[in-house]
């Protein structure tokens, strides 16, 4: 870091996508202070209920802290309600602590899950605190090598397979280009 500046710099690679009946996630396994690998085998792939995950880029004490406050809400939610959280619950409640707290935290969270009323779904909640929707959601310092890939590569209707194997061509590619990103590539589909 610069004498100027004492922000360490953070890197990693997360991705999500949705496929027919649900979603894949995956993430690079590298966890990053400025130059120094702090970790080579992080699990950025959080459970926050049977059926939901974040995959967490940003503030590594940030991240995991927003990930145990949104899980407990959504275990509280679902002994009320006595059902299964939606997934665009779990992301409105990610959507409302970094926007609440986006001048002191650095957390960019992709929440991708299954629920009965809507399938598979995937919700990007970048720095700041917005929410969207998206059939394919990339964050992190090496999702910046990834736009052309996907743009190229991404087509809608893809089943399971062919998900998985997408996402680990894309988190593949960037663990080579970024050199924040790094480790394994890690995968899930729900």
């Amino acid at each position: 870091a610069q004498p100027w500046n004492n922000e360490l710099r953070t890197g990693t690679t997360i991705m999500a996508v949705e496929f027919d009946k649900g979603v894949v996630i995956a993430a690079d396994s590298r966890t990053t202070m400025g130059a120094y690998i702090a970790n080579r085998v992080t699990d950025k792939l959080t459970p926050l209920s049977d059926h939901i995950f974040c995959c967490r880029s940003g503030s590594a004490a940030d991240t995991q802290a927003i990930a145990d406050i949104v899980r407990a809400r959504l275990y509280l939610h679902e002994l009320q309600m006595n059902e299964q959280p939606a997934v665009s619950i779990a992301a409105n409640m990610f959507r409302e602590i970094c926007y609440e707290n986006r001048e002191s935290i650095s957390a960019g969270i992709i929440v991708a899950g299954w629920d009965p009323v809507e399938g598979g779904q995937v919700f990007s909640i970048p720095l700041g605190g917005f929410c969207q929707r998206q059939s394919v959601a990339i964050g992190g310092s090496g999702s910046t090598y990834l736009y052309g890939f996907i743009d190229a590569n991404y087509k809608p209707g893809m089943n399971q397979q062919e998900c998985l194997d997408f996402c680990k061509k894309a988190i593949t590619l960037a663990i080579l280009r970024d050199g924040s990103s790094g480790g394994v590539c890690r995968m899930a589909a729900l």
